[in-house]
């Protein structure tokens, strides 16, 4: 546990960390710290010291939403709830799932301190339905935990319970939405709330609840073993620890790599992903998934990936993994792909959304398979700015649906043009070769 959060998994060649092998390395002292040593206030402002920002996207400060939470008198009678989001549908990201599969018992790790922390005797892991091998993975760890009575009643001899449910999604990805997920929970439809109120103050079933990321919880034991001064120390900016990156895309290496925050677009591509397969030329990025804004090699190759430099250079750098587009990709029929899968997955609530992201595509197509105008790409620059507004719809999915087209129509706007003057798409021919 001293070691970065992926060390033990390579030493173990690629296996699932059983409950042994976790406490060999250190397992469960985090959980037996904070439970035997610290007061619940202790822990939040440990973690408020760490930095620690969530890992799903946001970057929200985990220890001060763990703050939100109400204690005492003020949090009234009734339970309060811990859900970690494992819904992980973000196109282009899979590192929970490697996680999830590979090292249960520190996610669980993580839970039980999160839990205490905010004074839940409840939570939930909100899995993706299609994730098999983590359910599995998850499921024989809760019991491994439970049989040593790290899950349950009197964890570790003290008076603090805690039980561990292990809920399948049913799918769609807007259960990625914090307030969907917790509709989903209670078996309602996956639809967005109105927020205040916030979860931390009413959130399942009307009770306080705190929604983290799966690699949010899983930095978190290691704060408790190491302290606030170390997990800090491990970054390379002003943002504190390490983050698992990931590169999909013609590289030579595709995959995961846990490296300290604040590592270079650089260093992640040409470095761990091994830099572009042969005859392949990077033409731009989308940083952290696919509802992020695109970014070019000529401008941000050597920006650190973290959340304020990706910020300023007018993207998100959301889960840390990015999808490459290389030069035999075209920018309209990727757009178009991107638009076809958040047209399918809006809720429905919004007629934008609902409406316009599907009417998006159309254009889209149309421009792609050698029917589109000049004019529709101005309609799709200007509706596109509408949509993807804040406030013009419930939630944001919308808004991150239209990222990677407004960014696309700024860096590749020429690529867009010439489908409308050739009468086709250029890339036509360059097709299909993998």
């Amino acid at each position: 546990m001293d070691k970065p959060l992926t060390e033990r998994i390579g030493q173990n060649g690629g296996q699932v960390v059983d409950i042994d092998a976790y406490e060999a390395g250190g397992g469960y002292a985090g959980a037996r710290k904070a439970l035997t040593t610290m007061t619940p206030e202790e822990v939040i402002e440990l973690v408020k010291d760490a930095n620690l920002r969530g890992r799903g996207g946001a970057g929200f400060p985990t220890g001060v939403k763990w703050g939100f939470v109400p204690q005492g008198d003020a949090a009234g009678t009734g339970p309060k709830y811990l859900v970690c989001n494992a819904d992980e549908m973000e196109p282009g990201t899979f590192k929970d799932r490697y996680l999830m599969t590979f090292d249960p018992h520190l996610l669980i790790d993580g839970v039980v301190i999160a839990a205490y922390a905010i004074g839940a005797e409840r939570a939930y892991i909100f899995l993706r339905g299609e994730y098999f091998e983590p359910f599995r993975a998850l499921e024989r760890a809760i019991a491994e935990a439970a049989g040593r009575k790290y899950l349950g009643d009197g964890i570790f001899g003290g008076e603090f319970n805690l039980d561990l449910r292990l809920h399948r999604s049913a799918g769609r990805y807007i259960c990625g939405e914090e307030t969907a997920l917790l509709n989903a929970l209670e078996g309602k439809r996956a639809q967005p709330r109105l927020k205040p109120p916030f979860p931390p103050a009413s959130g399942a079933w009307g009770r306080p609840t705190v929604v983290n990321n799966v690699e949010t919880l899983c930095c978190v034991p290691a704060i408790l073993r190491n302290g606030a001064d170390w997990f800090r120390a491990l970054g390379l900016t002003d943002d504190a620890g390490t983050k698992i990156y990931g590169v999909s895309g013609r590289v030579n290496n595709p995959g995961l790599w846990e490296l300290p925050m604040g590592t270079t677009i650089r260093e992640i591509i040409e470095t761990h992903a091994g830099g572009m397969r042969n005859g392949h030329k990077l033409r731009g990025l989308l940083p952290g998934g696919a509802s992020t804004d695109f970014l070019v090699p000529e401008e941000h190759l050597d920006l650190p990936m973290d959340y304020g430099s990706i910020a300023a250079a007018g993207s998100r750098m959301g889960t840390g993994t990015m999808i490459l587009m290389d030069d035999s990709i075209c920018p309209v029929d990727m757009s178009r792909n991107l638009q076809h899968f958040f047209a399918q997955e809006s809720c429905g609530f919004c007629t934008p959304c609902r409406e316009g992201l599907p009417w998006l595509e159309e254009l889209l197509t149309d421009i792609e398979e050698g029917r589109g105008t000049l004019e529709d790409i101005d309609i799709l620059e200007k509706n596109g700015a509408f949509i993807g507004a804040p406030g013009n719809t419930f939630c944001l999915h919308a808004a991150g649906a239209i990222e990677p087209l407004q960014s696309a129509l700024k860096y590749f706007r020429d690529d867009f043009e010439a489908h409308v003057r050739e009468g086709r798409c250029p890339y036509r021919e360059r097709k299909g070769d993998g």
